[in-house]
């Protein structure tokens, strides 16, 4: 579907999209994806290895830009109104003691994050139901309307409200209005909640092509190849910042305003997801970039990686094509092919690998429950294993010293298809291992988990003569937990 083009036909040189390249390296950016795109010509299209365009993955909050979009749909169908109050929809999941605040909030109010309760954790809070779940929520000081507060799960009672309005599933719905017609979106999925419902405010998996279609669709005012999908006022609003979102009084790229689940710019409206999950769509330069990856616990990542994209390729494309550049062309081949997955910083081997190899550590009582461990190293000490005995029983986690070992992480119970469920089938997470020494006997570990769900454990292994801490921090949404805290260890 859409055409690929060298930079210079784009208008921007090759050494500049290098130079973007290097920059997200330069600043310890961890990437999955990256797509350039200028109208309909892909201009750059980079994948760090295993990851390739071709294949799904989670876009997390990026899932709400469709739930707008979806509703604004609905709204053209004259099967709601923006300003119906939302609690009409949900007669048999409101209960009686209700907060009163919620009778007054409209459809509008929680398109646009101006919301007046607040929801507890539904992963924690025992009910399956989310919907049932956000209309028991505790009120805020004030109703709604009048202050912009990040509400995820509102955009999750709205993915509800489209289901039931539309009597199909999220995506069935999308694809039969937008997707099917576009060509896009076959491999697409949306993951479950505990009661059915599509986690419509996290979890849909789709390609870094499909987003790109779906932003190329709104750039153009809903309108796809002469046929207007979208109704074009709906897209201009839901794609305008019709709410100040300005919540520290820094002009940076998270205070641009607000529209329909769409995160503005100064030039331009962004769909946007935990870790690094970026669709970012500049009208007045016909581009949009495509952004995956998994920086969760890097704070401020979203603006180094729009500071890159301004300086790098945004301010440094030309109205026209270049002259064509076949050696810079082939120079950003060459930087594409050695595109590989971030491993963890620090030196390959230390005098002390040999004297802590294979030793047995026993550990004090800990919040992880992990009651002893050892570190195996290959004979060259390349490679190696993390043994542990936690409340699961024995684990191993393969590593690789300044470089990824790819393997499945040994935790069982993870949720898999449907959010916040515990499997009970022996399923694991897909994940890449590294690990460095930072000094002389510490050791350091990363585990990044590259699944349905994406998140990061950090381990650090500081040894003493005769003992070690053990010091470990995670971030994942809704797994991992077992692998947060520190322990004393005793060698024996």
């Amino acid at each position: 579907m859409f055409e690929k083009i060298t930079p210079e036909a784009a208008g921007i040189r090759a050494a500049d999209v290098g130079g973007f390249l290097r920059f997200l390296e330069k600043n310890g950016l961890v990437m999955h994806n990256l797509l350039l795109l200028r109208g309909e010509r892909v201009f750059g299209d980079f994948s760090w290895r295993p990851f390739s365009s071709a294949d799904t993955h989670r876009m997390y909050s990026q899932t709400k830009s469709f739930v707008g979009i979806a509703i604004g749909l609905l709204a053209g169908e004259g099967k709601l109104s923006l300003d119906d109050p939302v609690v009409k929809f949900f007669p048999d999941r409101v209960e009686a003691d209700h907060p009163a605040a919620l009778d007054a909030q409209t459809v509008r109010q929680m398109l646009t994050m101006e919301t007046c309760c607040l929801p507890p954790n539904w992963f924690r809070a025992g009910d399956p139901d989310r919907v049932h779940l956000y209309f028991r929520s505790r009120p805020k000081g004030y109703g709604a309307g009048l202050v912009w507060a990040y509400d995820s799960a509102g955009s999750q009672v709205l993915a509800a409200l489209a289901e039931r309005l539309a009597g199909m599933p999220l995506l069935d719905y999308l694809k039969k209005k937008l997707f099917d017609r576009m060509g896009t979106f076959r491999t697409a999925e949306i993951l479950k909640t505990p009661n059915g419902d599509s986690w419509g405010d996290s979890a849909l998996l789709c390609t870094p092509y499909d987003i790109a279609s779906f932003g190329r669709l709104l750039m153009q005012g809903g309108a796809w190849q002469g046929e207007q999908l979208i109704d074009a006022g709906y897209v201009r609003e839901a794609t305008s910042p019709l709410v100040d979102n300005d919540e520290c009084g820094f002009d940076n790229c998270d205070a641009q305003g607000y529209g329909y689940q769409i995160w503005c710019l100064k030039n331009g409206f962004w769909f946007r997801g935990m870790g690094g999950q970026f669709t970012i769509c500049i009208p007045e330069k016909d581009l949009i970039c495509v952004c995956t990856g998994d920086n969760q616990g890097y704070a401020g990542f979203a603006h180094v990686f729009l500071a890159g994209l301004n300086e790098c390729v945004v301010d440094r494309m030309a109205d026209a094509p270049l002259a064509a550049d076949p050696v810079a062309d082939a120079a950003l081949a060459d930087a594409a092919g050695a595109l590989k997955l971030a491993v963890i910083a620090g030196k390959t081997d230390s005098p002390a690998r040999a004297e802590i190899d294979g030793a047995r550590y026993e550990c004090a009582e800990n919040p992880m429950g992990i009651r002893a461990f050892s570190l195996r190293f290959s004979p060259d000490g390349s490679r190696g294993e993390l043994h542990y005995e936690n409340a699961q029983g024995e684990k191993v986690l393969p590593f690789g010293m300044g470089e990824n070992v790819f393997c499945r992480f040994p935790q069982l119970g993870y949720s898999d298809g449907v959010g916040g469920a515990r499997t009970t089938d022996g399923f694991t997470y897909r994940c890449a291992v590294s690990a460095a020494w930072r000094e002389r006997a510490k050791f350091v570990l990363k585990a990044q988990i590259i699944d349905r769900y994406f998140g990061n454990l950090f381990l650090v292994i500081s040894f003493t003569e005769g003992g070690a801490a053990l010091v470990l921090r995670k971030t994942a949404e809704d797994f991992l937990d077992e692998y947060a805290g520190s322990a004393r260890a005793v060698r024996v």
